[in-house]
C-alpha cells in the first residue's frame, strides 16, 4: 500500500472514522422488472471484476514496521459487505439521512476489504438508495467517480481488461511481511536525501512567494475556535440538500471566478448565517481545507492522488459578492504557495514518515481531547467533485441523485461536500453529536446563501439554460 493511502488507515481512531460515504438514490419505477434486493446483489457480483479495490484486503505488517500489504482476499464473500435497511414508507430525505448517519457511525472492519453497501428501501416515489461506505485508503473522490461509472455500465458492454478470472492470494506470514517492509524501507532511505532537499527548496520558494504576495493565504492555526472544533464522538450526523449547478455556473461567469470559488462562497455564507443565528460568529474568518486532485490526466481505479489548499471562506464578510471575490483572491494565493511547495511531495513524504510515529501522534491527539482546548489547525473541510455530467442508469433504474462526503477529524467536526451530477450540485453535510447535533439548519442555509448570492450578482435563476461542459470549470 502506498504511503498516502496507508496514512488514512493510521489516522483512524475510535471516534475518527476514515471512510467516505456515497449515497446514490435510484428511481426504479421504470426498471424492466420490480426492484429486487437479490437481483441487486447478483448484479453487483457480476460487476466486481470492474472494481479492483473491492476484493483487496489490507494486511498489517507486524509492529507497524511498514505500510500494510494489499492482497486479493482469500476469504472474500459478498454477503459480508452488503445488507439492507427499510425505512417506514414513504421515506423522505430525513429518514434516508438517518440511515446514512447510522452507517457512518460505525468504522469498517479490518479483516476484510474496506467497503460496505447498504440498500435503503421504503423511500417515497418508487426510490431506493445505495449507501456505500468506502475507506479513504482505497479511493479519493476522483477515483470514486471512475469506479461509479464502471459499476453502472450496462451488462452488455465488453468485459473490462481487468475483469478476468479472479484468483485469491495466500495471506503472507509475518516473515514475508517483514521482508517486504525491509525492502521498502531500504528504498525509502535511498530517496530520503533528495526528498529532503526538494522539500527545503520548495519551502523556501513558498515563503518567498508568500512574502511578495499582497494577498496572504491562511496558514494552519490561523482560524478561530468555533463550535465545530471539538473532540469527536463516534456518532455521526448527516443532512443533504440540492443546489442548481447552472445557477452556480452563471455566477461564475458573471464574477469571472471559478466554480470552486462560488461554492466556497456559498458555504461561507451558510456557515456565517448558521453561527450568527447562534450568537457565535467569530470576528476572524473560518479556514477550510479544500482537497484538490494532483493527477487529473490519468484515470485511476484505486488509491489517492490528492493535496489540500487552506482557504479563508469569508465568514467575516457580510456582502456575498465581496465574499466570493475575496475567496477567489485567497484561493489564487494558496494555489501559488502550494505549487511552490510541490504538489507531488505530499505523496512522496507520506512514503517515508514512520507508520508508528504517525499513528501514535493521531491516537494521542484523540485520547487527550486536546481539540477541546487548543485552536484547531483548520475549521472545516469543504470539497467538491465533478461527477458524471449526464444522467446514468442501470438496467432501467435511473440514478436520480448522488451525494458524497469524506471524514471529519479530531478538532475539525464539519465536512461539506458537493458532487455535481446531471446539472445539479448534491451537497452533503457531516458532523458528529458534539460538533453538529442537528445538521439540517446548516444544510438549508446553503440554499439561502446561493439565493442571496444570485440576487446580489443580479443573475436570475436560469436552470433551464443548456448545461455547459463541466471539465473546464472545476
Amino acid at each position: 500500500m502506498r504511503g498516502i493511502d496507508a496514512r488514512f488507515l493510521y489516522s483512524e481512531t475510535p471516534t475518527a472514522h476514515m471512510h467516505t460515504l456515497k449515497v446514490a438514490v435510484f428511481d426504479v419505477s421504470g426498471a424492466a422488472g420490480a426492484y429486487s434486493y437479490d437481483e441487486m446483489v447478483t448484479m453487483l457480483s457480476d460487476r466486481l471484476g470492474r472494481l479492483p479495490p473491492f476484493r483487496q484486503r489490507a494486511v498489517p505488517v507486524p509492529f507497524g514496521l511498514g505500510h500494510p500489504v494489499l492482497i486479493e482476499d482469500p476469504e472474500f464473500a459478498l454477503e459480508r459487505h452488503v445488507s439492507r435497511r427499510r425505512v417506514q414508507p414513504p421515506g423522505q430525505d430525513r429518514e434516508l439521512a438517518g440511515v446514512v448517519a447510522e452507517v457512518a457511525s460505525r468504522p469498517l472492519r479490518r479483516d476484510r476489504p474496506l467497503w460496505e453497501l447498504v440498500m435503503v428501501e421504503g423511500l417515497s416515489g418508487g426510490r431506493v438508495a445505495a449507501v456505500a461506505k468506502v475507506h479513504h485508503a482505497l479511493a479519493d473522490g476522483t477515483t470514486t467517480v471512475q469506479l461509479l461509472e464502471r459499476a453502472l455500465e450496462p451488462r452488455h458492454l465488453e468485459p473490462q481488461p481487468d475483469a478476468g478470472e479472479w484468483e485469491p492470494d495466500a495471506v503472507p506470514g509475518d516473515r514475508e511481511l517483514l521482508r517486504l517492509a525491509a525492502r521498502e524501507q531500504r528504498r525509502r532511505l535511498r530517496i530520503l536525501p533528495n526528498l529532503a532537499a526538494r522539500s527545503v527548496s520548495g519551502l523556501r520558494e513558498a515563503q518567498r512567494i508568500r512574502r511578495r504576495s499582497s494577498v496572504k493565504a491562511p496558514l494552519p492555526f490561523d482560524g478561530p475556535r468555533t463550535l465545530f472544533n471539538v473532540s469527536l464522538t463516534p456518532e455521526r450526523t448527516f443532512a443533504m440538500t440540492t443546489l442548481d449547478f447552472e445557477d452556480v455556473r452563471a455566477i461564475r461567469r458573471a464574477l469571472d471566478v471559478t466554480v470552486n470559488d462560488v461554492f466556497l462562497g456559498v458555504c461561507g455564507g451558510a456557515v456565517r448565517t448558521f453561527l450568527d443565528r447562534r450568537g457565535e460568529l467569530p470576528i476572524r474568518p473560518l479556514v477550510a481545507s479544500v482537497p484538490v486532485a494532483t493527477d487529473t490526466a490519468t484515470k485511476h481505479l484505486a488509491g489517492n492522488h490528492v493535496d489540500n489548499l487552506y482557504v479563508s471562506i469569508g465568514t467575516n464578510i457580510a456582502d456575498p459578492v465581496e465574499r466570493v471575490r475575496r475567496i477567489a483572491e485567497v484561493a489564487t494565493a494558496a494555489k501559488a504557495v502550494r505549487q511552490a511547495l510541490g504538489t507531488e511531495l505530499l505523496e512522496e513524504r507520506a512514503e517515508v514518515v514512520p507508520p508508528q510515529l504517525f499513528a501514535l501522534t493521531v491516537r494521542a491527539w484523540s485520547r487527550t481531547h486536546l481539540a477541546n482546548h487548543l485552536r484547531p489547525p483548520i475549521n472545516l473541510v469543504v470539497s467538491n467533485v465533478a461527477g458524471p455530467p449526464s444522467r446514468l442508469e442501470v438496467d432501467g433504474a435511473v440514478l436520480e441523485s448522488l451525494y458524497s462526503v469524506g471524514p471529519i477529524l479530531e478538532g475539525i467536526g464539519l465536512n461539506i461536500t458537493a458532487w455535481s451530477y446531471a446539472g445539479k450540485l448534491h451537497v452533503s453535510v457531516l458532523g458528529c453529536a458534539a460538533s453538529l447535533p442537528d445538521p439540517w439548519p446548516l444544510a438549508y442555509a446553503l440554499g439561502g446563501s446561493l439565493a442571496e448570492l444570485r440576487s446580489a450578482v443580479g443573475t436570475p435563476s436560469i436552470s433551464k439554460r443548456p448545461a455547459e461542459p463541466t471539465a473546464s470549470t472545476w
